[in-house]
């Protein structure tokens, strides 16, 4: 008896074990269902073995390339992961979801939570995100200025919300744009044609003979208003964060214009000083006076001499207390920074900024705010705090009285002013615009069999180097957001000298835009660079991935062995090679480079196609 009740509690305690042990994987399974780390998510153990994750010792030989060695890259996986469907707008740094899960502590009250927040390597996505239900191939330019794929977007809820402000509309499968804002409900024609007026530009034409060519709007909403300057020859970066209204910029780039996502928190904004002839804020929400104006202060830094701020607003006409206030105070500012009223009509101000530092040598001692330490960097600009100081001009700006820049498109290819701030000579200039003329040409001619005269759009030059590539296709249709390497030189200031737009970044992590944003990715020399960064050339693939849309192309120019490496993903990524080429030695590289042109072909899940049908 006593054996037999020794075996029935034995048999019990196997029972209750057995229970606790479900009840704790069903427990880890929910948390994994919240927190959104489940296996086709996040990279697993066997996709770290290959992916080489940054800053993680684990899985990393120090002693062989990230590219593999002879040939030799390991292990190579048939195919990724698909992420979750509820991912297909994903973008990693800039994810809310994440900065809930981890617990950081931000300060919501200066917009840090709309800033870059990085996945630590383990939490890293490794898996390719799928296009939504019933996506279809984007409408062409021009046409797509005007309207879009309702598929591609599946977000209405701005038509609903600014209904009376002609932002967007809906009609059938599609979303029209009537090219209305906040303070232009007429459009935005109208709208820049009375800003060129009020500034007594010659026909009203706001590029005012090629004078103003890069223009920031922030608060940018849907981008009409740069979507309407492009016909004026003047090329904006429509500026919005991931907020309330999170699909501003995605609507923006399905349109086929120049946007990117950002917002003035703490950190100064990923452009060097002296970028923009004209910063613009239609009603943009924005508290010009916190912390001492530092958020001014930074569009200070970022327009050139006698460049202008047009500001719509109620502080600019309402005449209730509350923004009577606020005008007193912002006008009181902007004097102390030497900006004059350049203009004043109905519901807009515009300032114009100083051409010299003389003002500022004439203001009293102890004036604020103050001007910036000489030591600082003013185009220092990756992950650099904000200061609350006044940026002046170089001797050379302040002798030249303005930028120094010929009118647009003569600039394009002079030679910029501050080509000398890295001991580049004309000579080398003139060379480089050379060089990638040709090489653009050879892109195009591979290229031929594959597109027709619109077929893309949305370009990004992910190492623009001085902006050559850029420049050589200033007869084609296109934009191009040119990119800076993070820890170079910034010759991106060269770049905006040449009337072209860009940013700076850091490829090691993933880049601020929604996915399928860019028709093709042009990467020279970018896997070298991320290599001598050691850094995963793997994850740099699922983001170039993420970011191009399907259908769009790759072009990687780079030194033979990262060709071949990146082709053995290929089948993995859902990629096809379309050309090839032999290029003449890079005499940066020290070896011979060759060119590879790849396609993304349109794939889509099971599940994306059941939801369609």
């Amino acid at each position: 008896m006593s054996r037999g009740r020794a075996e029935g509690g034995q048999n019990k305690r196997l029972i209750i074990s057995i229970l606790v042990l479900v009840i704790i994987c069903g427990g880890l399974y929910v948390y994994s269902r919240r927190s959104g780390s489940i296996a086709l998510e996040y990279g697993s153990k066997s996709l770290r073995k290959f992916s080489s994750y940054l800053g993680s010792d684990e899985d990393v030989d120090e002693s062989s390339s990230l590219l593999g060695e002879d040939g030799d890259v390991g292990f190579i996986p048939k195919s990724f992961p698909v992420c979750d469907d509820r991912h297909s707008e994903l973008i990693p740094c800039l994810d809310r979801n994440l900065i809930y899960q981890i617990r950081l502590k931000l300060d919501l009250s200066v917009m840090e939570h709309y800033e870059r927040h990085c996945p630590l390597p383990e939490r890293r996505y490794n898996c390719l995100i799928p296009p939504p239900p019933g996506y279809k191939i984007p409408i062409k330019w021009p046409k797509s200025r005007d309207e879009v794929w309702k598929a591609n977007i599946p977000h209405t809820h701005l038509a609903t919300e600014k209904s009376d402000q002609n932002w967007m509309v809906v009609k059938g499968e599609k979303i029209v744009f009537p090219g209305g804002g906040t303070h232009f409900h007429y459009g935005a024609g109208k709208y820049i044609a009375s800003i060129a007026n009020m500034l007594n530009f010659p026909n009203d034409n706001i590029n005012n003979g090629g004078k103003i060519r890069t223009v920031l709007d922030v608060g940018c909403g849907v981008a009409s208003f740069g979507a309407y300057l492009l016909s004026s020859n003047v090329i904006t970066m429509s500026l919005a964060p991931n907020d309330v209204h999170q699909n501003q910029i995605q609507f923006a780039l399905e349109r086929g214009i120049p946007a990117n996502l950002g917002v003035l928190g703490t950190k100064r904004l990923p452009y060097p000083s002296r970028s923009f002839e004209l910063a613009h804020c239609s009603r943009c929400r924005i508290d010009w006076l916190q912390r001492d104006g530092i958020l001014l202060l930074e569009l200070d830094r970022l327009l050139r001499p006698g460049g202008y701020f047009v500001y719509s607003s109620p502080e600019a006409y309402a005449q209730d207390e509350e923004d009577l206030r606020i005008w007193r105070e912002m006008s009181a500012l902007v004097e102390r920074m030497c900006w004059k009223i350049a203009a004043k009509r109905n519901q807009t101000v515009i300032w114009v900024k100083p051409l010299t530092n003389d003002c500022y040598s004439e203001r009293q001692p102890g004036t604020q705010p103050p001007l910036c330490k000489s030591i600082d960097d003013p185009d220092s600009v990756w992950d650099v705090n904000m200061e609350a100081c006044i940026t002046p001009y170089s001797e050379q700006n302040h002798r030249a009285r303005g930028s120094g820049l010929a009118p647009w498109p003569a600039r394009l290819t002079a030679s910029p002013p501050r080509l000398a701030d890295f001991g580049y000579s004309n000579d080398v200039f003139e060379k480089d615009t050379e060089v990638w003329q040709q090489r653009v040409e050879d892109y195009w001619n591979l290229l031929g069999p594959k597109i027709e005269s619109n077929t893309l759009r949305n370009l990004m030059d992910m190492n623009a180097n001085v902006g050559s590539f850029a420049a050589a296709l200033k007869d084609k249709d296109v934009w191009v957001m040119n990119v800076a390497p993070e820890g170079g030189p910034n010759k991106l200031k060269i770049i905006y000298d040449r009337g072209l737009i860009g940013t700076v970044h850091n490829w090691c992590e993933a880049f601020s835009t929604y996915p399928r944003t860019y028709d093709l990715l042009h990467a020279w020399t970018v896997f070298s660079d991320i290599e001598r960064k050691r850094c995963s050339a793997v994850d740099l693939l699922i983001e170039m991935d993420r970011i191009l849309r399907p259908k769009g192309f790759v072009i990687i120019r780079d030194k033979r062995r990262v060709v071949e490496f990146v082709k053995t993903y290929l089948k993995a990524l859902h990629w096809e090679v379309v050309g090839t080429a032999e290029a003449a030695q890079d005499p940066e590289q020290g070896e011979d480079e060759r060119v590879v042109i790849i396609q993304k072909k349109m794939w889509r899940t099971s599940e994306s196609v059941r939801d369609s049908e």
